[in-house]
């Protein structure tokens, strides 16, 4: 295998330089994609749409164009916030969709104009428009036996790949012995586990920070590369009692890897470069986080938390570009809570109202199929979560989940046990599992609110629950779901 222009991207055999060796993955027929197409794809079967319909489409396209050349779509609560579709939905009018943090825990279901569903962890959620290029950044955390079923898996459903997928050469590679690892530290937490999905995310990570983690880069160097897999496995073994590792394990990996490495080497760039040269020449740049702020390292109910930096500031660490490059951010979050595995959740529903959410919003995860924790909307952790991001709008998600309820209730302070108010979410662990949340109740609107296209048409109280949240976060609410497909979306 020759790696040896591994990061000139001219020397790619998927580029043929247009503008000083800008990657043509970007190709002038980017330029000329028109952008006056509906947003909101309609399903080919359905009826005409309405007028309601075609105003909504029209708001949502006047919305998407107005948001800056780089963008952002980033989870506001613990995850599963349903972020895939609206990035879907806005890679129609971005040269780039990208991901900047985590790994393969991180599940985005999205629908094609068909409504056939893609369930995606690594490859960002614009794969589904032919026009879209994607990056896979320096910070994710890569599982190429993974990444390459994914890509089988689109390819064999009609969505091409070749040439639209770029993975940075920085980029830490995630092996298997990494969920192995994963599985092994979860059992001996006992009754403490963190609940991960054993991905080995967290290993991956781990191996990054102790610096003896294996990049994507290094598949260039197979003449170094057994060694150091070997340290990352001695170092396995001499942890973990349960960790069996011996030559033959070597052996097996180091020829799985070159396999790999060949198949790889057409995705693989300096992305870092790609990414600077699409924002000098004014390619519109959408970033998609995975998992939410709710579980960012710094900012999350830590150590129920993830690997990585879902927040705002996880995008330029995680992609190499500047802070001042970084325009609107779009926060997604349910209408109402879930989180998965263990950890604080001050507002969760336990009992009847509780599997009702669970069974009407279908929340079983994406990348585990764990039955999610679910609970009215926490306006606290909501608030916070604004704070740290600065989202400019909100996406709301799964409004039509609440129909089933005649009163919905909105978690709107948290006060200590004497009844102290606490200003914001607390980082004590403790605490949050002492304090007591203080709710508003709002009437339902026990009405099937999917077909809606337009704000105006939702029941009143469905519009007096949406405005509410945007009074007590303090940020409008631009996106509103109401069912699963791209074109169950409200432009508001």
């Amino acid at each position: 295998m020759s790696f040896s222009s591994f990061t000139t991207f001219d020397s790619n055999p998927l580029s043929t330089p247009w503008s000083k060796g800008f990657v043509t993955h970007l190709r002038p027929r980017l330029l000329s994609r028109p952008r006056n197409v509906v947003v909101c794809s309609v399903n080919p079967h359905a009826a005409s749409p309405s007028l309601a319909v075609a105003q909504s489409a029209s708001q949502g396209l006047s919305r998407i164009e107005s948001l800056s050349q780089v963008s952002g779509v980033l989870g506001c609560q613990w995850g599963d916030e349903g972020k895939g579709k609206l990035v879907d939905i806005l890679a129609q009018h971005f040269d780039i969709v990208a991901r900047c943090q985590g790994g393969a825990n991180a599940g985005h279901t999205i629908y094609n104009s068909e409504g056939k569903k893609f369930a995606l962890h690594l490859v960002p959620s614009g794969i589904l428009n032919e026009d879209t290029l994607c990056v896979i950044g320096n910070g994710v955390v890569v599982h190429l036996p993974g990444l390459f079923k994914e890509i089988d898996g689109l390819e064999s459903n009609g969505v091409s790949c070749k040439g639209r997928i770029l993975i940075s050469d920085r980029a830490h590679l995630l092996f298997d012995f990494h969920q192995v690892v994963d599985g092994l530290r979860e059992a001996e937490l006992a009754k403490s586990l963190i609940g991960t999905t054993k991905r080995g995310i967290g290993p991956c990570y781990t191996s990054k920070v102790v610096r003896n983690g294996i990049r994507v880069s290094d598949l260039r160097h197979m003449d170094t590369f057994p060694q150091k897999l070997d340290v990352l496995l001695s170092d396995a073994a001499s942890r973990f009692r349960g960790f069996n590792y011996g030559p033959d394990m070597l052996r097996e990996e180091v020829e799985k890897y070159k396999r790999y490495a060949e198949r790889l080497e057409p995705f693989v760039a300096d992305t870092v470069l790609v990414m600077n040269e699409a924002i000098s020449h004014k390619k519109k740049i959408l970033v998609e986080g995975g998992q939410a702020t709710m579980l960012d390292i710094d900012f999350g109910t830590y150590p129920f938390v993830t690997s990585s930096s879902p927040s705002a500031g996880g995008i330029c660490t995680g992609l190499g570009i500047a802070p001042r490059v970084v325009g609107d951010l779009v926060g997604v979050v349910k209408a109402y809570t879930t989180r998965v595995g263990s950890g604080p959740f001050p507002t969760e529903l336990s009992g009847k109202e509780g599997d009702l959410l669970r069974f009407a919003g279908q929340e079983f995860g994406t990348t585990t199929g764990r039955p999610r924790r679910c609970g009215w909307l926490d306006i606290v952790a909501l608030k916070y979560s604004c704070q740290i991001n600065g989202f400019s709008s909100l996406n709301l998600t799964k409004l039509d989940v609440l129909s089933e309820f005649s009163e919905i209730q909105l978690g709107v302070s948290y006060k200590h046990i004497d009844g102290r108010l606490i200003k914001s979410f607390p980082g004590d662990l403790r605490l949050l599992e002492e304090l007591k949340v203080e709710y508003e109740v709002l009437p339902g609107w026990k009405s099937d609110i999917s077909s809606i296209r337009n704000y105006f048409d939702l029941p009143k109280a469905a519009r007096q629950y949406v405005e509410r949240i945007e009074e007590l976060v303090d940020v409008p609410i631009h996106y509103i779901g109401v069912g699963p497909g791209r074109d169950a979306l409200i432009f508001k």
